[in-house]
């Protein structure tokens, strides 16, 4: 195994010979990840990510930097005094950190086009979104700048930009992970989780990052979820469905091809259908709306002009939203858990697309789905906001060649599991990743 310093040596080489096109990062620990290296190897430390690079979403506390959160008004405010918690697993697992990766401001969007930061282009055609709010996090990876990154996901901000990167990517249960030292977006929805370029250092991260922290309210007291041991299983005894309805209708024909191309790899045998999924998905959308304006209402009032314009106005509508349209959402979000939780009793793991076409272009405005014109920020999120809404465990796998237009692009397939399996989303994608399906591919760093 290369030592950590020569590994950390090249992943800062990287970072500085493809950052200039790709805008992944905000800040480089440079000295701080030499130092750390050194010592790791000085001390011929042995542990599962010994010297493994990996950088974070700008919203995690990184002691000695401002927690940005991708805004303007962050970074007026005092450097972190503490590395958040999920930092700290991963480096007394040998990881060391490199730094931290642009996003949405304040994680409100699905395309990482930052006012403030610039845009972060997709490593597989410049020209292209990389997916958001953690599109620094899967860009990142797919540029070959770290191997490891980790992110956020409320209503689908891990699975989005693997989908459009041509990551792998793991949206744990809600209140799996602690998410003690993040920027909060909206904290019954907010789950932290990795992004990896391949399932077993996906794994090898969640494993580590495991455990209780009494800092994070939403977290569940249960039992660490050892998945390295089930990580070869296979899925032969699974009984494996895909979404119909909701999921079908919104995804364009590439995101089809993807499901199907899985489904056959996995022999999915099984239809399943959700009740109402786009009420779930209305639900998260209020929800969303206005748990965050209500974070950002103070600046709101006073700073208003220096939020990023493509978000300032859904963060004052938000605060506009009457009480009783949020009750009613919480009502809805609750009834669609109980009925989603009755469909697995019936299969074990579901497949359904992260996004409902590739990439599209920086500067994008809107796109047709199922005949409707649409909103495309917003409806990146199409396929994934009904699923975090009642906190599923997820991993997102990548796909090439679906889409004759852009061959040269990547699209995601989630795989779905009943809360606290995510060992079961993460054997399926390591079958899938062994039969050659899914896998990353080198980044071309040019415009397409």
């Amino acid at each position: 195994m290369s030592s950590a310093l020569k590994q950390v040596n090249q992943s800062l080489a990287q970072i500085a010979a493809a950052d200039g096109k790709v805008n992944a990062f905000t800040a480089v620990l440079a000295d701080r990840a030499r130092q750390r290296a050194t010592l790791l190897d000085e001390r011929g430390v042995e542990a599962p990510l010994a010297g493994v690079p990996f950088a974070v979403k700008n919203l995690f506390d990184v002691a000695g930097l401002t927690t940005l959160a991708g805004s303007k008004i962050e970074a007026d405010k005092p450097a972190a005094s503490r590395d958040a918690v999920l930092i700290e697993r991963l480096e007394a697992a040998g990881a060391v950190l490199v730094g931290a990766l642009n996003m949405d401001e304040y994680a409100y969007g699905f395309s990482t086009e930052n006012t403030h930061y610039g845009p972060t282009r997709n490593p597989h055609d410049l020209s292209r979104i990389s997916g958001g709010s953690s599109g620094g996090s899967a860009a990142a990876v797919a540029a070959g700048q770290v191997p490891l990154t980790l992110g956020s996901d409320t209503n689908g901000s891990i699975r989005v930009p693997a989908s459009l990167c041509g990551v792998f990517g793991l949206k744990p249960t809600y209140g799996r992970l602690p998410r003690t030292g993040s920027y909060p977006f909206v904290a019954s929805l907010d789950h932290l989780g990795p992004f990896a370029n391949n399932v077993q250092l996906l794994a090898q991260s969640y494993e580590v990052m495991q455990g209780l922290d009494p800092h994070d309210p939403a977290q569940t007291q249960r039992d660490s979820d050892p998945v390295m041991d089930h990580l070869g299983r296979g899925v032969d005894t699974l009984r494996i469905g895909v979404l119909g309805g909701w999921f079908e209708q919104m995804a364009l024909p590439a995101a089809q091809a993807a499901v199907q191309a899985v489904a056959q790899q996995l022999r999915a045998n099984l239809k399943v259908e959700w009740p109402n999924v786009d009420r779930a998905r209305g639900a998260a959308f209020l929800i969303t709306n206005a748990e965050s304006s209500a974070l950002h209402l103070p600046d709101l009032k006073r700073r208003a002009a220096d939020f990023e314009p493509l978000s300032r106005d859904r963060f004052i509508a938000g605060a506009l939203l009457p009480a009783a349209w949020i009750v009613q959402s919480q009502r809805v979000r609750h009834w669609f858990a109980r009925q989603v939780a009755a469909s697995f009793e019936d299969v074990d793991l579901l497949i359904a697309p992260a996004t409902p076409c590739v990439a599209p272009a920086i500067g994008t405005d809107w796109m047709e789905i199922n005949g409707q014109k649409m909103p495309a920020r917003a409806s990146m999120g199409l396929l994934t906001q009904p699923v975090s809404a009642i906190g599923l465990p997820v991993v997102t796998v990548p796909v090439w060649g679906m889409d004759p237009q852009a061959p040269h692009l990547p699209i995601g397939v989630q795989l779905i599991a009943a809360p606290w399996r995510e060992e079961l989303c993460l054997r399926a994608a390591k079958v899938l990743e062994a039969s050659g399906l899914c896998h990353l591919k080198p980044p071309s760093l040019e415009t397409t």
